[in-house]
C-alpha cells in the first residue's frame, strides 16, 4: 500500500497553507495498492515531537477502501473523523511552537473491517479497535517549523 502527496514529498516540508499558519486545509493525499480484501481504511496524523507527548491531529475511518485521493477539505463519503488531541473534531493542521521543526506522520491503515465507533472516539480508541484488523499500513511523513 502506498500513500503519497502532492502537496509535499515524502520527508518535505508541509506548506502553510495545510497549516495553523495558513488555511488550515487538509494536503492532497493519494491512496495506491490498497489490499484488495480490505473493508475500510483508516488515516492518523500524529506528532510525536510535540512537547507534552504525541499530538493526534487527525483521526478518519470507515474510508472506502476505493478511494483514490483526499483533498483539500473533502472527506471521503461515509467516513467518520475521530476526536484530536485538541478535543475537536476534524483535521487539525500542523502548528509547532516556534522555531521547531517537527515531524508529522499520516499512518493509512488498511482493515479487514468497518469501525464501529462514533465521531467522539480519540486515538486511543481509534488504536484499539484497528488491532487485530490490519491487513496494510503505509506512512507518509513531512515536516512543519513555523516562522
Amino acid at each position: 500500500m502506498e500513500l503519497t502527496s502532492g502537496s509535499f514529498e515524502q520527508g518535505g516540508m508541509i506548506p502553510a497553507a495545510c497549516t495553523c499558519d495558513g488555511r488550515n486545509v487538509t494536503p492532497e493525499l493519494e491512496i495506491r495498492d490498497v489490499p484488495e480484501d480490505a473493508k475500510s481504511l483508516a488515516l492518523v496524523l500524529r506528532d510525536p515531537d510535540a512537547p507534552s507527548g504525541t499530538f493526534y491531529h487527525w483521526l478518519v475511518w470507515n474510508i472506502d477502501p476505493l478511494t483514490p485521493r483526499i483533498s483539500d477539505r473533502s472527506l471521503p463519503s461515509g467516513a467518520i473523523e475521530g476526536t484530536n488531541s485538541a478535543k475537536r473534531t476534524g483535521y487539525m493542521g500542523p502548528c509547532p511552537p516556534g522555531g521547531q521543526t517537527h515531524r508529522y506522520f499520516f499512518d493509512l491503515y488498511a482493515l479487514d473491517t468497518e469501525l464501529d465507533l462514533d465521531e467522539h472516539a480519540g486515538a486511543q480508541q481509534l488504536e484499539r479497535h484497528i488491532e487485530g484488523h490490519r491487513i496494510g499500513r503505509a506512512e507518509l511523513m513531512g515536516l512543519y517549523a513555523r516562522q
